[in-house]
């Protein structure tokens, strides 16, 4: 097969959105060259910068077209602590011109952030998968496992009493923390007056890691290393669903160091980590649909142009300590594709897949007739510009959330997702009659190693026909029927295969697996019911 990567439908929207995402992300390169050894990464959309917060995310977007999968990753690996830390960012440029222009090489670690080390383990696991290579990853196991050990050691990262990691008083995942006004502006230190406190999204985020760093062991046939790594990721997860569920959603934040914040209601705080949760597997499916029911009815509430805040209700204006954070600006309750592509894929998968459709039609709507896409928009749909927020820069292609819409569309709607790597273990699961889309041609892979998956859908007569190419991979199918029906035959390779019918929420799916030999014919019957 061919590397190129494409879904063609016949509709517009789905078969121009990886294109426009594509054009958004390559216009977010960043070269440098440290130490005589030359890096390609992926730049934050508001600080010319590469951050492992924003590249490790954006990784599920450039990973099907981008050659050098490994440079940045290797970069944060060889600048670690000696007790596992790792940086978040490192630059070459001036930030924050013209007050700043030295070009010097910098890194910096935000002391309040806690979420950087599971963001490099997921940044290599990607690396892995697009790649495939082994001898690169199992050289780099050690350090993997170093930075999750600090996590769980360092008395600014991990609460012994509560068994959860903390952080500071942020908004979600952000990197300033709430002091009362006790720091005359945004607080990136830890100091004697900090709040301390349970962010769930750190946690949910350690929770995949974890299971990450347990499924590699796994792979290279160190059982007991696994096995450890896994029953941390239980114990986290028991914690974290014991403290930080509320019923309805997670609470923002877990209290640790008592303080009250005038005006703010924190109980109804709905903040972006909760869709991420659904995603890294931490939630139950019945916590995962209240999440979305959340979403739904504040989006129904709501006059803001998309229910994708970045916490809602937001704080009062200015008490983290800059003017601009005012209320609906930015991480105060500002609009986030970040979040709204999260909240697609976490639909794919949970019964919403309508909603799900619906969250990738408004995004592609909204960025199509412009050509731009930002990082965040007031809730009148006003883009982020530098006067109105904290960051040096405010670029028009955001690839941070634009990358994870994709992510919604290729592994949600068009339903491709890699278990392992180079899809050797595969789940295939379309979900074309959300849409309304009777036929599709896709194909789906890695530029950096040439694999890749594609196959032929068609619904009609009373049948699904998919045909799959794919080179020698275990795969896994879980596929939408049409609404009220289901599966009365399956047949591979036209023999008759065991499958199950299955409902997710009010969807009806057919589930069944098979090895495929470079193709795979597969005809599914079905009936009405």
């Amino acid at each position: 097969m061919s590397q190129e990567v494409f879904v063609k439908t016949g509709n517009q929207f789905i078969d121009n959105f990886y294109p426009l995402i594509k054009s958004f992300l390559m216009q977010d390169t960043m070269d440098v060259l440290i130490d005589n050894k030359p890096i390609r990464g992926y730049r934050s959309p508001d600080s010319r910068a590469i951050w492992i917060r924003d590249y490790s995310d954006m990784m599920r977007g450039f990973k099907y077209f981008e050659t050098d999968i490994k440079s940045v990753v290797e970069h944060f690996a060889e600048t670690q602590a000696a007790n596992g830390r790792i940086f978040d960012y490192f630059a070459t440029f001036p930030e924050k011109p013209p007050c700043e222009r030295e070009n010097w090489t910098k890194y910096v670690r935000v002391p309040v952030e806690a979420d950087v080390e599971y963001r490099f383990v997921k940044a290599a696991f990607l690396s892995w998968q697009a790649s495939g290579d082994d001898l690169w990853m199992e050289h780099l196991l050690p350090q993997l496992e170093k930075a999750l050990g600090y996590v769980l050691k360092h008395p600014w990262r991990w609460d012994e009493t509560l068994q959860l990691v903390k952080r500071a008083y942020t908004i979600d995942t952000w990197d300033f923390a709430y002091t009362a006004g006790k720091h005359d502006w945004l607080q990136f230190q830890i100091d004697e007056n900090t709040y301390w406190g349970v962010m769930h999204g750190d946690n949910s985020g350690y929770y995949e890691a974890f299971l990450l760093l347990a499924q590699l062991y796994n792979y290279f046939n160190q059982t007991g290393k696994s096995n450890f790594w896994r029953n941390k990721a239980e114990m986290l997860k028991t914690q974290l669903n014991k403290l930080c569920w509320n019923g309805n959603f997670y609470t923002h934040f877990l209290k640790i160091t008592p303080v009250e914040i005038p005006g703010v209601d924190e109980s109804a705080q709905l903040s972006l980590s909760n869709p991420m949760a659904i995603n890294r597997g931490v939630t139950t499916h019945g916590m995962a649909v209240s999440i979305l029911q959340e979403y739904l009815k504040r989006k129904a509430q709501n006059e803001a142009i998309f229910e994708w805040f970045s916490i809602d209700p937001p704080f009062p204006s200015g008490i983290f300590g800059d003017e601009k954070l005012v209320a609906g600006a930015y991480i105060n309750g500002g609009i986030f594709p970040l979040v709204g592509g999260e909240l697609a894929r976490a639909a794919f998968d949970h019964g919403f897949e309508a909603y799900g459709v619906d969250i990738l039609k408004r995004y592609y709507d909204l960025i199509s007739g412009t050509g731009e896409t930002y990082l965040w928009y007031f809730p009148d749909g006003t883009p982020a510009s530098i006067d109105t927020g904290t960051s040096p820069e405010a670029m028009p292609t955001d690839g941070w959330g634009s990358s994870t819409m994709l992510y919604a569309l290729f592994e949600g709607l068009v339903g491709i997702q890699d278990l392992q790597k180079l899809y050797e273990k595969i789940l295939i699961s379309p979900k074309w009659a959300a849409a309304g889309i009777p036929h599709a041609d896709v194909q789906i892979g890695y530029k950096n190693s040439g694999r890749s998956v594609a196959y032929t859908f068609d619904l009609r007569d009373g049948q699904i026909r998919l045909a799959v190419q794919a080179p020698r991979a275990d795969a896994r199918f879980h596929i939408l029927l049409p609404e009220h029906h289901a599966a009365k035959a399956v047949l591979i390779n036209g023999r008759p295969a065991d499958f199950l019918n299955t409902l997710v929420e009010k969807s009806p799916y057919v589930d069944f697996q098979t090895g495929i030999e470079d193709k795979a014919e597969i005809e599914i019957k079905i009936e009405a019911r």
